[in-house]
């Protein structure tokens, strides 16, 4: 099991080290010399698939291996078995596992010829079997993530347009940067997928079976061999024309979100620019309102300072006079603050 290899190196994986899950469901450990003998490739494949780098999704064949590094899921698929670098990563831990009981189920078929579970995948070529299954469990992941996220997200729109507050703000902004994020995920294994269907010859490079079976046979029917070829690909194309478009429909539930997302934004400036108007315009009265009153309390100052002249000698003027002259100033301001805001209106200043 991979736990007992993995038992030898409990503070985490070994430098270099690799896990090799062979056809029939063993696991074992070995090092980089070992998997580049096994494999035949150079180097510079092998880092592809080490998490501490960034690398984008690819799948690649060669000689004598199929490269994948699909997000959480990157490995070196042979004829005969499936390769992974060492790693403590718990999907990556759960997809080994369940790969070594797809692998024992696929082995006890060919050696009890029993029915199988599922025929459509036990037919297939080792390195087709091992490749589906993680294109699979890779578009599965996607799909998940974006249906959590688009779920999500409604709630937090429907909140941002019911309330608008920092913390609604915020809510949907990280929203906005998940999904951005995932988008960009899901339209790097799209157009890979794209791109290898767009390229028979790269695709007839990963039937690494049939090239093995075609290096023992002494003769070489080229003709025959030829329309073999090309039914082949074409049944390659069937496995990667499915997960493409169920990548087309990730990214599609995706971008449909991103407009929902952006509509809403626009919406939401709209309301703020309403709100921004309606306090300039609150502003607009206030300061009228400010101006009138500010105006009669200067009248009423004036008018009640204790000063020795004419104007305010009481046998000449009565109280009843300075209540006339208050009272007419109040009317006067009022007045003049009403025709200011009718004139507001008139320009086009106030709704």
């Amino acid at each position: 099991m991979l736990e007992s290899v993995r038992a030898k190196y409990p503070g985490g994986r070994k430098k270099g080290g690799w896990v090799v899950v062979k056809s029939t469901g063993a696991v074992e450990e070995v090092g980089k010399q070992a998997v580049m003998q096994r494999t035949g490739l150079p180097s510079r494949d092998l880092r592809m698939l080490d998490t501490a780098l960034s690398y984008p999704s690819a799948i690649m064949g060669r000689d004598e291996a199929i490269v994948v590094n699909l997000e959480s899921i990157s490995c070196i698929i042979t004829s005969t078995h499936m390769i992974f670098l060492n790693s403590k990563h718990p999907y990556l831990t759960s997809f080994i596992n369940n790969m070594q009981q797809l692998f024992r189920h696929r082995q006890h078929f060919y050696t009890t010829k029993e029915a199988p579970t599922d025929q459509e995948n036990v037919i297939l070529p080792f390195e087709f079997f091992a490749l589906e299954a993680c294109l699979q469990a890779t578009c599965k992941s996607l799909d998940e993530e974006a249906t959590r996220l688009e779920q999500e997200a409604h709630p937090a729109l429907d909140k941002l347009t019911s309330k608008i507050s920092n913390l609604n703000l915020d809510w949907v902004r990280v929203i906005k940067t998940r999904l951005v994020a995932i988008t960009g995920r899901v339209q790097k294994v799209r157009d890979e997928l794209e791109h290898l269907l767009d390229d028979d010859q790269d695709m007839a490079q990963m039937y690494l079976t049939e090239k093995l079976e075609d290096d023992e046979e002494e003769d070489v029917r080229p003709n025959l061999e030829a329309n073999e070829q090309q039914v082949d690909v074409e049944e390659l194309e069937m496995i990667l024309e499915a997960y493409f478009v169920e990548m087309e429909g990730t990214l599609n539930k995706l971008l449909n979100l991103r407009e929902m997302v952006e509509s809403r934004e626009e919406y939401i400036k709209t309301m703020l620019d309403v709100k921004q108007n309606q306090s300039l315009q609150t502003q607009v009265v206030i300061n009228t309102t400010s101006l009138a009153v500010g105006t009669l309390i200067v009248l009423t100052g004036v008018f009640g300072m204790n000063i020795g002249i004419e104007m305010f000698d009481p046998t000449k003027y009565g109280t009843s006079d300075f209540l006339w002259t208050v009272g007419g100033g109040t009317m006067a301001s009022v007045f003049c603050c009403v025709v200011a805001v009718i004139w507001y209106k008139s320009q086009g200043l106030l709704d």
